[in-house]
């Protein structure tokens, strides 16, 4: 049995997928401490204060984005638009005093950063294990077929897949089949569940 990370890096097959509400999930499953590296979009909720208030978790649950950049645009173009260039050096995984860390990308793993480097070049700078967020209706078997692989080819570990959406039994096992990966949750539309559900599912698996 798998003994569940301490450190986890929610990342997706595209944006839009669920990730917020995954990363809110665990974090108050697990009286977690949230991270988000890099925010894209301030006008509205940006995706830590969704947190917060999907969790209801005081602020000492919650580390500043190291990057908050005004379009919700790749984050490479919005740091275009605002004057600035992401310095992949200036990322740390922040000091923390709970038992897990729960760190939400943006966007999917080749979303651009800079001139040189994609969200998938700091998931292995911050070396710990992903967990994949995927869709589960017509389309998501390439997305994330293409998403394991290049996780893989970094070498990065990944904890498994959460799938987003009506139960597809047969999206379901060929995600597990073809993608040599466990499938540990089948997720609901988000504003069904509860905060408590994954780490029941994880419960299970670890």
């Amino acid at each position: 049995m798998q003994k569940f990370p301490t450190e986890l890096f929610v990342t997706g097959t595209d944006t839009g997928i669920g990730k917020t509400v995954v990363s809110a999930m665990l974090t108050a499953g697990l009286n977690a401490t949230y991270w988000k590296p890099v925010q894209s979009g301030l006008e509205g909720e940006t995706d830590t204060r969704a947190v917060k208030r999907l969790t209801e978790l005081p602020a000492s649950h919650f580390k500043p984005e190291t990057y908050r950049l005004s379009e919700p645009l790749s984050p490479h173009a919005s740091a275009q638009i605002d004057g600035v260039t992401i310095d992949m050096s200036d990322f740390e995984i922040p000091d923390y005093s709970t038992n897990h860390l729960i760190i939400e990308g943006a966007g999917g793993v080749l979303v651009p950063m800079n001139d040189d480097s994609m969200m998938i070049d700091l998931m292995a700078q911050l070396n710990i294990p992903a967990l994949v967020v995927a869709r589960s209706e017509l389309g998501t078997l390439n997305h994330t077929f293409l998403t394991l692989e290049a996780l893989r080819k970094r070498h990065i570990p990944i904890l498994g897949v959460i799938m987003n959406g009506p139960k597809n039994e047969s999206n379901r096992k060929a995600i597990e089949n073809y993608g040599n990966i466990d499938v540990l949750a089948e997720i609901k539309p988000m504003d069904e569940v509860n905060a408590q559900f994954l780490t029941k599912i994880f419960d299970k698996n670890f």
